[in-house]
């Protein structure tokens, strides 16, 4: 499965005596990532028979070239609307994995009629305004702070090793993600999210939380969402980076959504 903004895979898979029950799946990554993260995520959904396509944000994984400090959390969300609609996809489930979540927010906010289901996987949750760092602990913003001013030129968040998204370091993949993970446009983490309706937009949505180990930084987003009376709530026995850690478990949970 490829990463390209514009990969998509699809298996033309039938049940005997039943018509397709093929869905549409856009997987966002996460801070540091890119599409590359769901390789294994998206080969399963789409050998089930579901179109899957895993665009990469700006300034990230094969897009790295275009890293810059003009980089907004605006940018990013252009990005995942533009593929939805480049793309011609409609009844679309998005799913947000970890900083992706502000982008399937500002899909849902602009282009709701295209968008079946949003699965918030062990996300950020950014209502109208907020910024990822008014949201996070205020020891993780200073740190972050600090090393965009001391590595990262005053333009991008340095990568944390695998282990800081709950993958051991002698898991199979860690040398695979460490090679892979870029650092991170810092002006995603400063700009406001633009939303002219609630979060999720009146769209179903559902929230996946990692719990082996808990990721701390989310902990003011997983609050929230159990205070929503119509979102739903998973949870998947390991770390944060679920789609690398247990890729096959991730695939069967999204496949039951929607």
């Amino acid at each position: 499965m490829g990463a390209a903004a514009g990969s998509i895979a699809m298996a033309d898979v039938k049940t005997a005596g039943a018509q397709p029950i093929a869905k549409t799946y856009v997987l966002v990554h996460g801070a540091w990532h890119g599409g590359w993260c769901w390789k294994e995520v998206a080969k399963q959904l789409a050998e089930m028979g579901h179109r899957v396509s895993t665009p990469t944000q700006t300034g990230l994984g094969e897009r790295k070239h275009l890293l810059s400090k003009d980089i907004t959390l605006d940018t990013f969300a252009a990005d995942i609307i533009n593929h939805i609609e480049t793309e011609e996809l409609h009844d679309a489930i998005l799913v947000g994995h970890s900083f992706g979540g502000t982008s399937i927010t500002a899909a849902a906010d602009k282009i709701p009629q295209r968008i079946r289901h949003l699965v918030y996987l062990d996300s950020v949750i950014l209502e109208n305004g907020q910024s990822p760092f008014s949201v996070l602990p205020s020891d993780i913003v200073t740190g972050r702070r600090k090393t965009v001013a001391e590595q990262g030129h005053g333009i991008f968040i340095p990568p944390p090793p695998p282990t800081a998204f709950g993958i051991p370091e002698n898991h199979a993949l860690a040398d695979w993600v460490k090679r892979r993970l870029t650092p991170h446009p810092v002006g995603t983490y400063e700009s406001p999210m633009r939303l002219s309706n609630p979060v999720a937009n009146g769209r179903p949505s559902t929230y996946i939380a990692c719990t082996g180990p808990i990721y701390g930084p989310l902990e003011s987003a997983r609050q929230w969402v159990k205070k929503q009376e119509s979102w739903k709530w998973q949870e998947i026995a390991t770390g944060h980076d679920a789609m690398v850690t247990a890729p096959s478990e991730l695939a069967q949970m999204l496949a039951g959504i929607g």
